[in-house]
This record gives structure tokens, C-alpha cells and sequence, in this order.
């Protein structure tokens, strides 16, 4: 199979999806910032993909709230350090969060901090690699490449139900 691509309508708004072979490579809102050269995406093909289909019908059951993880297979082609990032933001946990400056300390230097901050902002397949449950140092949202308002729902999707009934907003 050929790199391609679809954009296929979820609840999180219409979707570019791309894949190579059996894997999901990219994932990407309307207006994402970092979008890669247009030749990367390879040729247009139907939204029914059988790549597309099950990112779909996954992403339909998360935001639905009956899954947690994604078994589409995803394969991503950046540097070691965005490697190492991306791997970070695999292993958070649903309803959890963390800090740029946490994962830069778990890289071994907390001066990296901005570093893995860019990193975070080209993961190539958001919500599936959960990039939305990075915030700053203060808890803030910070910048996504979804958009802060899709970032919000989507911390608020996984918001634990005793940390939901005390919020103010």
C-alpha cells in the first residue's frame, strides 16, 4: 500500500487522516499548526480506508467515553528526541496530566523543557498520542495545535468524576 490519505468527519470536527500501509502516520485538525508538506500526504483516497475506518470508529468510542486506548496501529518517523517525546506522552494515563517540565526531567534535563514543548506541538498524530494532556507549569492550558478549546474538551472528557463535581468552570 501507497501513503495516503482521508479527511473523515469525527466529533472533534473533519479530520486528515494519513496512513502508510497498515499504520496511521498522521492526524490532523482544521487550522493544525505544524502540518507537514503536502507531498507527505500522499494520494487522496475515500474515507472508508480500513486504516481510517477503525481511527473513526475508535476516535467515536473515546469521545463517546467507552475506550481509553487506541488499537490502531500508529507508526511515527521523527528525530530520536521526538522519539523519546512522543514515547512520554504514550505512557501518561488517561485522566492524567503532566508538565513540559516534567517530561524534560524524565529526558534527564530539565532544560529542555522548550525543547519538548516543540516537540509536543509536531506530534504528528494528536489525541492518539495524547499531546492534550501536557498543560504548563501551572496547571494552564497552554498551546495546541488543535486549538485550546478542543484541548479543554478533551481534558474534560477524561476529567476524573470526583475532580469534575468540584471544578468551577
Amino acid at each position: 500500500m501507497t501513503r495516503r490519505h482521508a479527511t473523515v468527519p469525527t466529533g472533534l470536527g473533519d479530520l486528515t487522516m494519513v496512513a502508510d500501509g497498515p499504520a496511521l502516520t498522521g492526524l490532523y485538525f482544521p487550522g493544525h499548526w505544524h502540518l507537514p508538506a503536502a507531498a507527505e500526504f500522499g494520494v487522496a483516497v475515500p474515507a472508508d480506508d480500513a486504516v481510517f475506518a477503525q481511527t473513526a470508529r475508535e476516535l467515536t468510542e473515546y469521545l463517546a467515553g467507552r475506550r481509553r486506548d487506541f488499537d490502531v496501529e500508529v507508526v511515527t518517523d521523527g528525530d530520536d528526541f521526538s522519539e523519546r517525546v512522543w514515547a512520554l506522552l504514550r505512557g501518561i494515563p488517561y485522566g492524567a496530566t503532566t508538565t513540559y517540565g516534567a517530561l524534560a526531567r524524565r529526558l534527564g534535563n530539565p532544560r529542555l523543557a522548550q525543547r519538548v514543548g516543540q516537540c509536543v506541538g509536531r506530534n504528528p498524530v494528536s489525541v492518539l498520542i495524547p499531546c492534550h494532556r501536557v498543560v504548563g507549569a501551572d496547571g494552564s492550558l497552554t498551546g495546541y495545535a488543535g486549538g485550546l478549546d478542543r484541548k479543554r474538551r478533551l481534558l474534560e472528557l477524561e476529567e476524573p468524576a470526583e475532580t469534575a463535581v468540584t471544578r468551577l468552570f
